[in-house]
């Protein structure tokens, strides 16, 4: 079957692989329809690894998915044939210590997709377990579906906050993980929230939803904005999404006296970590991997229609076009925030 295959650092290409094609117990087989580049697998196309995951062997890109149930294996009864899904595409050892704790995501041993040596979802069929494939909403496209697992990010990331409606938040990075953390604070009850980055043209895409305040920081000091804009007192709230070690340069300077800084994005590096600033505010300190029990609440907000994802679909590509889909969204550009390749 042809995939969307990482030979290696900056080569991909279209071409046949041996993957699953038939649905086992407890599995379900789904054709694919929608599906997202991520930064991780931008990050595998370029660098060939993130962190200790390195690209030792040939590896199918892709894990933001949706599409239509093929076929499904014994014991399935919540999905038939033609359904339309989406997919968490992390799969634990349900056994383990962690999963019993309902930590699935935490599970040293989970099988994720596109993160070596497990293969992604760029592939006309895949093979999943039926209990980490939810059913879309027939107001929820296969575009949107594919959103559903950043979208979770920002999920955990609001959960991990433990909000209180009229909030204020402060969003760091205006990315695809920003957006989606600001949209799903809003969604929570956020009254507004203060995004900050350095390109203009995605802080352009960002203002365009109610209740976000676009700052760009190559322009005007973060901490003054978020300081005249809550009497000087400071955010309930601060997500850092950008993954930048800069942001972590005075980020306790933004949050106010008891609240909580969220890290979601992930440093290339260790960074300078100001204790002193923390505990003088007796700052709270979250931190986001992935997600867990998120997809059913992700699901059902995108189908309320109180979280759009739609403006931030930034280019549409064929999946016969998939490695020309890599060459653009490797390109950076400033205005793109989510490329998409459907079948």
């Amino acid at each position: 079957m042809k995939a969307m295959v990482l030979e290696e650092v900056r080569r991909a290409q279209l071409r046949d692989i041996e993957v699953p094609t038939e649905a086992g117990p407890g599995e379900v087989k789904i054709a694919m329809k929608a599906v997202g580049i991520c930064g991780s697998d931008l990050h595998f196309y370029l660098h060939g690894h993130i962190g200790p995951f390195w690209v030792k062997e040939p590896m199918i890109l892709g894990h933001e998915g949706a599409g239509e149930i093929a076929a499904v294996g014994e014991g399935v009864t919540n999905l038939k044939v033609g359904d339309r899904v989406c997919m968490e595409p992390g799969i634990p050892d349900w056994t383990s210590r962690a999963s019993q704790l309902g930590l699935y995501n935490l599970d040293p041993a989970v099988r994720f997709w596109a993160t070596p040596p497990v293969h992604g979802c760029l592939v006309p069929e895949i093979v999943h377990p039926a209990n980490l494939t939810f059913k879309l909403p027939d107001g929820v496209s296969f575009q949107e579906g594919a959103f559903v697992e950043p979208l979770a990010v920002g999920m955990q990331a609001v959960t991990k906050a433990r909000v209180l409606p009229g909030q204020i938040a402060v969003v760091l990075g205006a990315g695809t993980i920003g957006m989606m953390v600001a949209l799903a604070a809003l969604a929570a009850g956020v009254s507004k929230v203060i995004m900050t980055d350095v390109q203009q043209e995605k802080l352009k895409i960002a203002g365009g939803y109610e209740g976000i305040i676009p700052v760009n920081v190559s322009e005007e000091k973060a901490v003054d904005r978020v300081k005249a804009l809550t009497g000087g007192w400071g955010a309930d709230i601060v997500f850092e999404a950008s993954g930048s070690p800069r942001a972590f340069s005075g980020i306790f300077d933004l949050v106010c006296p008891g609240g909580v800084v969220v890290l979601v994005g992930m440093p290339p590096a260790a960074v300078e970590f100001d204790v002193v600033s923390a505990q003088i505010k007796e700052a709270r300190i979250e931190t986001v991997f992935r997600y867990a029990n998120a997809y059913p609440r992700t699901i059902a907000l995108l189908a309320s229609g109180k979280i759009d994802v739609k403006p931030l679909i930034s280019r549409t590509f064929p999946f016969e076009q998939s490695v020309e889909a890599f060459e653009f969204a490797a390109q950076g550009s400033p205005e793109v925030v989510k490329t998409q390749i459907v079948f």
